[in-house]
């Protein structure tokens, strides 16, 4: 049987979680994103915040590496003062997954952001961000679907060539975009919904929310240049 590539995936980490009679700190995920990485082939595992500087040992034990969805990056990051409509920081998670994006791109490891994660890698190469959109989250707690069209010749155009519908819950979204990258997908009223590093191996991000639908193809595309890289590892 083929290795299935292993695919880390950074968490939340909230207060007042709650399962039976605990309520405590814990490091959640929405089980969608596991559940997408395994059904497309690969082993999941939970990367929640630490410190910065173990960031480059963890994603060389990894073979694929997702930036997971959640809240607001904090402005300073990109040189911002916050907007009132901008949420509340998570500066451990901005923190840390900014490292792993590093490490990520430095090890030339698989990396998909996905909503906040494709906005954090943009403020990580040097982009900014809208703080604020209308219409892409119309309703509080509540993913909506809207198109978004591939801009022909990118990653995500080979992926998805047509108009697809996607499952998508935002109020922010990529402005400047960061050094090197490439907007390769566009909602129709023209925010950015997928960007790429076309001088890396494989680097995509998208502003939606693939694990909240059934299309499997970005996780496929994603463990399947896991699975390719693993092996020239190996050789």
């Amino acid at each position: 049987m083929a290795r299935r590539p292993l695919v880390g995936i950074s968490t939340y980490l909230e207060n007042g979680a709650r399962w039976g009679v605990w309520e405590l700190e814990a490091a959640l995920l929405p089980a969608g994103y596991p559940r997408l990485v395994q059904r497309a082939g690969g082993l999941a595992a939970m990367l929640p915040p630490d410190a910065p500087e173990h960031a480059a040992a963890t994603v060389a034990r990894l073979d694929a590496l997702v930036i997971a969805g959640g809240p607001d990056v904090e402005p300073v990051r990109y040189g911002a003062a916050a907007d009132p409509r901008t949420g509340p920081p998570a500066r451990a998670r901005d923190t840390w997954e900014l490292a792993l994006i590093e490490a990520a791109l430095a090890a030339r490891v698989p990396l998909l952001g996905i909503c906040r994660g494709m906005q954090l890698l943009n403020v990580a190469l040097g982009g900014t961000l809208v703080q604020h959109v209308e219409g892409h989250a119309r309703t509080v707690g509540v993913f909506g679907r809207h198109p978004v069209v591939p801009v022909p010749g990118t990653l995500y155009a080979a992926i998805a060539p047509e108009e697809t519908s996607v499952p998508a819950y935002h109020h922010q979204a990529v402005d400047r975009l960061g050094a090197g990258l490439t907007a390769s997908a566009h909602a129709t009223d023209g925010t950015v919904e997928a960007v790429e590093l076309p001088s890396s191996d494989w680097v995509l991000g998208v502003q939606w929310h693939p694990e909240m639908g059934e299309d499997l193809r970005v996780f496929e595309a994603l463990v399947h240049a896991a699975s390719t890289a693993s092996v020239s590892a190996e050789v």
